[in-house]
């Protein structure tokens, strides 16, 4: 049971450490395609955390269940914000004649 811990802890360290490298090697213009294709991925992963709250039967896995499907919102609506965001950065303004 530790060994495995070890082994998960490693793979999430690894992993975090990884996506911090490649995102921070990213072009600016290139990061409201990327924030597109990242709330992509999180649609799905909120699919599949409600996927697995509906097949949940234990009160535990009913609880690990609805965190899921909490944190991969906050996900999902975060990253649209942020991508909203970036867009109007591009956005030039227009000055009217009064």
């Amino acid at each position: 049971m530790i060994d495995g811990f070890i082994i998960f802890l490693y793979i999430f360290t690894l992993a975090a450490f990884t996506g911090y490298e490649v995102i921070s090697r990213v072009p600016v213009i290139l990061h409201t395609p990327l924030m597109s294709g990242t709330n992509f991925i999180h649609g799905i992963i909120l699919i599949g955390a409600m996927i697995a709250l509906g097949q949940a039967n234990t009160f535990i896995e009913q609880l690990i269940g609805f965190f899921a499907v909490l944190i991969a919102t906050i996900n999902v609506v975060g990253g649209f914000v942020v991508t909203e965001r970036m867009l109007e950065m591009f956005k030039t303004e227009r000055k009217t004649n009064e």
